[in-house]
């Protein structure tokens, strides 16, 4: 059996998704972390503006991973997890999204 879900009704399923991980948010200097609990690397960093757009930096294995949950194409799955990150920080304007292949580029900080 198919279900015809608008792409509204989607994304709010794919927010509602992304609230469930539990994500704790990290604030480090200018950036801020999406972390699972205990762990080393953020999934999600938003590091601030660069020109007149807000970066934000997203874990590849969390876009496969909303992207095969709810069958949409990655770019999709890269976009909505940018909405939620300005949802969550209450930002404003428009935001770059950037896919990261490495963990190293989101490993939180330490403080000495």
């Amino acid at each position: 059996m198919k279900y015809l879900i608008t792409e509204s009704q989607l994304d709010k399923a794919i927010l509602k998704f992304l609230d469930s991980q539990n994500f704790d948010i990290l604030k480090k200097g200018a950036s801020t972390y999406f972390v699972n609990s205990d762990d080393w690397f953020a999934q999600i960093k938003y590091g601030g503006r660069h020109r007149n757009d807000e970066l934000c930096f997203i874990y590849f294995e969390l876009i496969q991973k909303v992207s095969s949950f709810f069958s949409i194409e990655s770019y999709k799955a890269e976009s909505v997890i940018g909405q939620w990150v300005k949802k969550k920080l209450n930002l404003g304007g428009n935001m770059t999204n950037h896919k990261l292949y490495s963990q190293w580029s989101l490993k939180i900080p330490t403080d000495y």
